[in-house]
């Protein structure tokens, strides 16, 4: 509680970024009917801001605006005043920020939207300052031109209103598709990606930089079908180059949001579950394409973070870490970074001059501080480590050799963790969320599978239980969304289903305990029951239950996350290999098909989906073992089958003393063991090849695929 000051409504509720704004004296609202009807009893115009709890700019918005008493006053006196966390409600943030884009600005956190009673939006924007700078308009001659406009004009706000919300209406529907997919995409979509490519520092496009691992999803496809190794190329540098910036934390681990320079410089400290998931995969691909330890050395510290300081005793995984935390040098304050930045004199104060100054060259630290492009100027001063020195440079600068500063840096790094450690921690949101434990499952199942490290199973084995016993109602089959201080509460979304089900197929290749694959089928039937258009094909977003929200999205753009049917897609090409259910590759195609307009013209705004598209165009390898789990030659198989970068192929594994698969796909029950030993059958394109039970079998039917290129 706050000292002397009074908590609106948002007290009563579970989401750590409305209880952020639980004491101010704005009389905001949760999403919820108590606030509609006061709108429409009233006749008032409603104050939509969403955002989330690890927005930096959310916070600033509340300590200029929400937090001032005569700012407050005019919201409270004109408007009803409704907070969201898009983090919950995805659904409602989709269709305002659709609103927003198509009112000609550019989306982002906050978003500030006026809304009609009924729920329709007419004017918005992002961050709003308290008075007019830099092109914006302040925040209270807003309030008081819309109330104003309100007053005198409502008809043309109705008008406007009744428009915009008929554009938003008829989006997600589309005449039966009839397009078809096809190979060209793909050239479509590489062409795309590296006209974007920055061959300098990597990524894609000018600064900021946001990470888009759905990207690399399809360029290291693109290279393994076409043997371009430029898509190789734009990947390993990219995803080296990002880990070597700033935008990586060097001492803790773990990636920030986003950079806000070209370079992968200087970080939005904010970090992302789903961001760590998703890299882990990343690096788990460019790893195993590579062999090159550096990429393993990556996610091996990333899953370490995430072990560390993202997992709930539970099991599930917590949502994200704050970009602001108070200010070590000034009690009281907060600012961005402030746990993460270092002034030169406090690192040689720690480490002593000599291994300090090592230090400081490899990572770039300086003494009048090295955040040159902080477009805040907070960070003036202050150092973001970075590499700016090979381990090479380094050992030749200070007459060392290469592994004594390996070692050397290493110590380092341990001694400014342990001090780092006293500093305020960022603030942790800590509900844990269906869709994103889903991904960080996929990233433990595929790290495991890649590098064989136990805890990696049991870490996502951990989470699936606590996911599906505690955010999935048995009874129903129904999922839901969000888990925070012991309530489950949220109606799911297609993304909650799809992501789950994906990193349940990704556990069960791992494990290959069957129930992995039986919860995955049952979530599928439940999803496709409960999103799946029936007229147009392709999933709804959401259920369409909710009359709050206005228009059942589809959402096209794979960003910072994939979509619902880009990953739904996927998983159903997976599903019908694995249990030869015909159906199922019908609604794949018929998603794709619904979707091929914009995979035609703007592929590389859905590159999981054209990782979608790949696997439908390929052959893909279809690998059945039988053999005991635990048996020294299945391990050996398995091995070599996941030693290999193979993105379009499913695995499964006849071993009844972890679950009898054949229930799924009946025919591997009279897959015999040959001669006694665990035995790969090996299928492709419909023709399978002889048995083998010996690894040098196995590595030579791989090596010799038709899909290998």
């Amino acid at each position: 509680m706050e000292e002397g000051k009074k908590p609106n409504r948002l007290i009563h509720e579970k989401s750590p970024y409305l209880l952020q704004h639980a004491f101010n004296p704005v009389d905001w609202y949760p999403w919820d009917d108590e606030a509609f009807e006061k709108a429409r009893k009233e006749q008032k115009v409603i104050f939509l801001s969403i955002g989330y709890s690890t927005c930096h700019w959310c916070h600033v918005m509340e300590r200029e605006s929400f937090e001032d008493d005569s700012i407050a006053a005019t919201m409270n006196q004109y408007f009803v005043c409704i907070k969201v966390d898009r983090e919950e409600r995805p659904d409602v943030d989709k269709v305002y920020m659709t609103a927003l884009q198509a009112m000609g600005q550019g989306g982002g956190w906050p978003m500030s939207m006026f809304l009609t009673p009924d729920l329709k939006p007419f004017f918005g924007g992002t961050y709003f300052p308290p008075k007019a700078m830099q092109g914006r308009p302040g925040f209270p001659d807003v309030l008081q031109r819309i109330h104003e406009i309100w007053q005198s004009d409502r008809q043309k706000i109705l008008e406007s209103a009744d428009g915009l919300t008929k554009f938003l209406k008829e989006l997600p529907i589309s005449p039966q598709a009839t397009g078809s997919v096809s190979a060209s995409m793909l050239d479509s979509c590489f062409q795309q990606a590296s006209a974007q490519y920055d061959p300098k520092f990597g990524g894609f496009g000018a600064g900021p930089k946001f990470p888009r691992p759905v990207v690399f999803n399809f360029l290291l496809r693109y290279y393994e079908r076409t043997g371009n190794k430029a898509a190789l190329a734009m990947s390993e540098y990219t995803l080296r180059k990002m880990s070597l910036g700033g935008m990586y934390d060097h001492i803790g681990g773990g990636f920030h949001r986003y950079s806000v320079d070209g370079e992968w410089r200087v970080p939005h400290f904010e970090k992302m579950l789903y961001d760590q998931a998703q890299l882990v995969s990343s690096y788990v691909d460019v790893y195993t394409i590579t062999k090159d330890r550096y990429f393993e050395s990556v996610v091996r510290d990333v899953l370490k973070y995430v072990s560390r300081d993202m997992t709930a005793p539970t099991g599930g995984f917590y949502s994200a870490e704050d970009a602001d935390s108070e200010n070590p040098d000034q009690p009281g304050e907060k600012g961005e970074g402030s746990f993460y930045v270092w002034k030169k004199k406090d690192v040689l104060e720690i480490l002593g001059d000599k291994r300090g100054e090592l230090f400081c060259y490899y990572y770039g630290i300086e003494e009048k501080g090295n955040a040159l492009q902080d477009p805040q100027q907070e960070l003036l001063g202050k150092n973001i480590l970075y590499v700016a020195h090979t381990a090479a440079q380094t050992a030749e600068k200070f007459g060392k050799d290469e592994g004594d500063v390996a070692g050397i840096l290493n110590e380092c790094r341990e001694k400014l963790a342990a001090k780092r450690a006293n500093r305020p921690r960022p603030t942790l949101d800590d509900k844990i969320l269906t869709s994103w434990n889903g991904l960080m499952i996929s990233a433990y199942a595929r790290a495991y599978q890649t590098f064989g490290d136990p805890e990696y199973r049991r870490q996502a084995e951990r989470a699936a239980t606590f996911i599906l016993e505690t955010l999935h109602d048995k009874n129903s089959g129904l999922l839901l969304r969000r888990y925070r201080d012991g309530e489950a509460k949220l109606e799911a979304h297609l993304e909650d289903y799809s992501f789950l089900v994906q990193g349940l197929l990704d556990l069960y290749e791992a494990s290959f305990d069957v129930r992995w694959l039986q919860e995955a089928i049952k979530l599928t039937n439940a999803a496709s029951a409960t999103f799946w258009d029936k007229d147009n094909g392709g999933f709804f977003d959401t259920s369409g239950k909710d009359p709050s929200v206005l228009v059942r999205m589809k959402e096209q753009y794979d960003g910072a996350e994939p979509t619902g049917n880009s990953i739904a897609a996927m998983n159903l090409l997976r599903l019908s290999e694995m249990t030869d259910n015909a159906e199922w590759r019908t609604k794949a195609e018929k998603t794709l098909s619904l979707f091929s307009t914009v995979l035609e013209k703007y592929s590389f705004t859905v590159p999981q989906m054209m990782a979608a598209v790949d696997f439908s165009l390929g052959a893909p390898l279809q690998a059945i073992v039988v053999g005991s789990r635990d048996e020294k030659e299945t391990r050996a198989i398995l091995h070599e089958i996941n030693d290999r970068y193979i993105p379009n192929k499913v695995v499964l594994l006849v071993d009844p003393a972890i679950g009898d698969v054949s229930t799924i796909l009946p025919f591997v029950a009279k897959l015999p063991k040959v001669d006694g030993k665990s035995t790969a059958y090996l299928c492709e394109d419909y023709v399978c090849k002889l048995p083998a039970t010996d690894v040098a079998t196995v590595v030579g039917l791989l090596e010799g695929r038709s899909g290998k290129r």
